[in-house]
């Protein structure tokens, strides 16, 4: 029987932890290493910070736009990196925001949640702003798959709060309704524990501003980014989210990625145990 994506993910929490390490090969992150800004650069990137990775922390977040800037040998080194997080055993969430609707988001959960797809990930981060009811088609291929989809609900750029904290005709803010939306998909395919389809949002926010203080079950799973360098506090993760707290993912990336190849297993290794601590 195929695990939901929720029950895969309450295993890598009871496992390794809650942290994230985003593969995030900035220009300037690959001369710090020592590598070329190049396919071949991101490739040797990402394999190193799996590497670090493996056995420390069990969840990754590649961001797509810096593979897919190098055209189709960005796509096949990110392609490489994919295979090699499975053989490793580490859940990745594809960071891609890909966001249609009808036969073209069917498409991208296609390319991204297919098994044996060259771009085959555990999860994807969506967008809704062609509303939630638009994702309908990759929300059913991850039920039947295992796999996993994160929206968009309330981010952390500034210029993003003010059409996220915008009230619908119903009174509730727009996060507010992607959340109650996800809510109820999840509400209706999960029974128990973490749903299937989460949500992103940002961990530096007053959920209060964006009328997120919910109490939810099933809990969506929360990519939380924003810890870290951005400067929000790990120990501060129940205060921040409340009853979504359960569900929440570290994401982490420049935190981590900043000690170089020689110091970032350490990196994952130290931050992977303050997140448990946290979380505990």
């Amino acid at each position: 029987m195929t695990l939901t994506f929720g029950e895969r993910l309450e295993r890598v929490f009871a496992g390794l932890g809650r942290l994230c390490v985003g593969i995030d090969p900035h220009p300037w992150l690959l001369a710090e290493w020592g590598l070329p800004d190049s396919a071949a650069g991101t490739r040797e990137f990402g394999l190193r910070v799996l590497d670090a990775v493996e056995g420390n922390a069990g969840i990754v977040k590649p961001q797509v736009a810096f593979f897919e800037r190098f055209g189709s040998v960005g796509y096949a080194a990110l392609e490489e990196i994919l295979a090699s997080a499975r053989q490793r055993g580490i859940l990745v969430i594809a960071d891609g925001k890909r966001g249609d609707l009808g036969t073209s988001v069917e498409a991208y959960g296609q390319a991204w949640l297919t098994p044996g797809s060259p771009l085959e990930a555990d999860a994807l981060t969506v967008s809704a702003y062609q509303g939630v009811g638009s994702l309908a088609a990759p929300s059913a291929l991850a039920e039947q798959t295992g796999k996993g989809l994160f929206v968009l609900a309330a981010t952390s750029n500034p210029e993003g709060s003010a059409l996220q904290q915008a009230r619908m005709p119903s009174g509730t803010t727009v996060a507010r309704t992607i959340l109650d939306e996800v809510n109820t998909w999840n509400g209706t395919h999960s029974a128990t524990g973490l749903g299937s389809i989460g949500v992103v949002i940002g961990a530096t926010l007053n959920l209060a501003d964006f009328d997120l203080e919910v109490s939810p079950t099933p809990v969506p799973p929360v990519l939380a980014p924003g810890f870290g360098h951005q400067g929000a506090s790990v120990p501060a993760m129940r205060s921040i989210y409340g009853a979504l707290s359960s569900g929440v993912i570290v994401s982490e990336s420049r935190s981590v990625l900043g000690a170089g190849p020689e110091g970032i297993r350490n990196a994952v290794s130290t931050r992977a145990e303050n997140v448990r601590q946290a979380s505990a």
